[in-house]
């Protein structure tokens, strides 16, 4: 089940499948990613999303599955992947809090997030050396380009799941903090975003795209930055950060 809600112009999404450990099947991720579409037809400014139970997602329903007749191309290239690049695309900062079990799908979930708040006590890595399967939803570009060749296949072949302390110490995500405490610091943070200028906040997401998808040389990425800053020029939330850095109070943003 996922559930959907808004209030303060910040959308939270949360998984909610906790007996099964928030392991999606097709529904759950057509409903996963008609939530973001509502969040974004309501015009946001931040999005959370998190789960319930022990832990933030399993990966995939399995359960029932044939492994002879299982669609595995139908599952990961027909909606996994489309959904994910949605989440990456989303149209305002995004914020995940992660906890337990982020593994398979649940993993990719975070690594379509803008910033991952993770609790110590989650397990983040590649558990399908048990299953004969392999790492998808992105696992091998994200650990590859923060952990290097070595530890990543030491992450797979092994199936060794890393802590979120682990994690965060390698450059996976953001922050790691008390499993009683992330869901919070994880909110806050996105209402702080929802209150700020979202449109400088997305030029800086576009940007970091860029260089991620298209390795932008320096000077590339340095014009690229000064045509954002010429682009927002133009919006109201760059003239009211000026007028209130001048006049000394506080900005008021409006995300416009």
């Amino acid at each position: 089940m996922i559930d959907l809600t808004i209030a303060d112009d910040v959308a939270h999404v949360v998984l909610n499948a906790p007996d099964k450990r928030n392991a999606l099947d097709v529904q759950a991720l057509a409903d996963l990613s008609t939530a973001y579409d509502d969040a974004e037809a309501a015009r946001v400014r931040a999005l959370v999303l998190r789960g319930e139970g022990p832990g933030f997602c399993a990966g995939r329903d399995i359960a029932g599955v044939d492994p002879a007749t299982d669609d595995v191309t139908g599952f990961l290239g027909g909606l996994v992947t489309p959904l994910v690049q949605k989440m990456s695309a989303f149209p305002a900062p995004t914020f995940a809090a992660a906890h337990g079990a982020c593994l398979g799908v649940g993993l990719g979930l975070l690594i379509a997030t803008d910033v991952v708040y993770v609790a110590e006590s989650a397990r983040i890595g590649s558990p399908f050396a048990a299953l004969g399967a392999t790492l998808d939803s992105g696992g091998h570009a994200l650990f590859y380009e923060r952990l290097g060749a070595h530890k990543t296949l030491d992450l797979i072949y092994t199936g060794r799941l890393m802590s979120g302390s682990e994690a965060v110490q390698s450059g996976l995500f953001s922050q790691v903090l008390p499993a009683d405490e992330v869901r919070q610091a994880t909110e806050d943070a996105a209402s702080r975003a929802a209150a700020g200028a979202t449109q400088a906040f997305l030029a800086s997401k576009r940007l970091i795209a860029r260089l991620r998808d298209e390795r932008l040389a320096l000077w590339d990425a340095v014009a690229a930055e000064n045509a954002n800053q010429a682009a927002l020029r133009d919006t109201a939330d760059y003239r009211e950060g000026f007028a209130a850095f001048q006049k000394k109070r506080r900005p008021e943003f409006t995300g416009r």
